[in-house]
């Protein structure tokens, strides 16, 4: 690794390095609720809507005691637009909340509301193909399926280094190379999801890309001149 892409590494993940499921209080594990939320985020990040309301819809429909697809199930439609509401995510609410409530029955009838048996198969004569299989979730299209197996890849070592399109405009960005091997090559094994997110915080934002650019160079200037 050079000197200037370590600096840029360390700046970009001491002020862009939280993943989304930490921001939405996932405590991800490979386990059935915290994956189903991560999916339930990851719907919610793909729409056209701001990535911190989407994180507080998210945060409303848990706090709701909607964390498991029986619970989404359960829960009426109304009480899932109101929980949207909650978090403030109104301009798609009604919408969400019906496909909300299709994907979770669609989970327990194929999966047993278990995202784990997704990733296997769930006895499929076709096979596992978790990307594939992802996106017959209503709601879920390949952005959908792009931001849940950057974060899932914590779980999910199978899928790393997963850094898609979004994500590699993100290093070109900032001055890193523009290739998931690489990059992947610039940080531990561990520290991918939050590279991941990272590098789409300043895909997204300009400020963002400004302020790791500034704190990289004032790293690399000698103790004297800063």
């Amino acid at each position: 690794m050079s000197d200037n892409h370590d600096d840029l590494v360390r700046a970009l993940l001491d002020r862009c390095g939280r993943t989304y499921a930490a921001e939405a209080r996932i405590s991800l594990r490979n386990t059935p609720a915290p994956l189903y939320q991560l999916l339930v985020l990851s719907l919610l990040l793909s729409a056209r809507i701001r990535a911190d309301i989407a994180v507080s819809a998210a945060r409303a429909l848990f706090a709701a005691g909607i964390r498991s697809p029986r619970g989404m199930a359960r829960a009426t439609w109304q009480q899932r637009v109101d929980a949207l509401g909650d978090g403030g995510y109104r301009r798609y609410d009604e919408r969400t909340a019906t496909q909300l409530g299709d994907g979770a029955d669609l989970l327990l009838r194929e999966y047993g509301g278990d995202l784990r048996r997704l990733r296997e198969g769930g006895g499929r004569s076709d096979g596992a193909d978790p990307a594939r299989q992802l996106r017959e979730v209503p709601g879920i299209g390949p952005t959908g399926v792009h931001i849940f197996l950057r974060e899932a890849q914590a779980v999910w070592p199978e899928f790393r280094p997963y850094l898609d399109r979004k994500a590699l405009d993100g290093a070109r960005r900032i001055g890193l190379p523009a290739s998931a091997k690489e990059l992947a090559d610039l940080v531990d094994e561990e520290d991918l999801p939050r590279l991941a997110a990272a590098l789409v915080r300043v895909a997204l934002g300009k400020d963002a890309a400004e302020e790791v650019r500034s704190a990289a160079g004032r790293a690399g200037e000698p103790a004297g001149r800063r």
